[in-house]
């Protein structure tokens, strides 16, 4: 394999697709595979995906609807502020 410096954990696509996409494929798995933090316990680092949207606590056993790269979309939490405020 080449050098995975640039694209990190997508250097697992070699030469293809160009650096530009790499690149981008890079921001997105690394933002699903880092340590998220459970949104019912509090433990951070247990939390894995079921499915596209499927998120699930090791800790905890709960089960929710989240983004397809993170258990939280900045939507979500956009839309979790106002809904308190209201």
């Amino acid at each position: 394999m080449g050098k995975t410096k640039v694209v990190g954990i997508a250097g697992r696509y070699g030469t293809r697709y160009g650096s530009t996409l790499r690149k981008k494929i890079r921001d997105i798995l690394e933002k699903r595979y880092s340590p998220h933090t459970c949104p019912f316990c509090g433990h951070k680092g247990k939390v894995y995906r079921l499915s596209t949207g499927v998120w699930a606590c090791k800790k905890c056993g709960a089960k929710w609807a989240g983004g397809a790269y993170m258990p939280k979309t900045e939507s979500a939490k956009l839309f979790s502020d106002i809904i308190i405020r209201e």
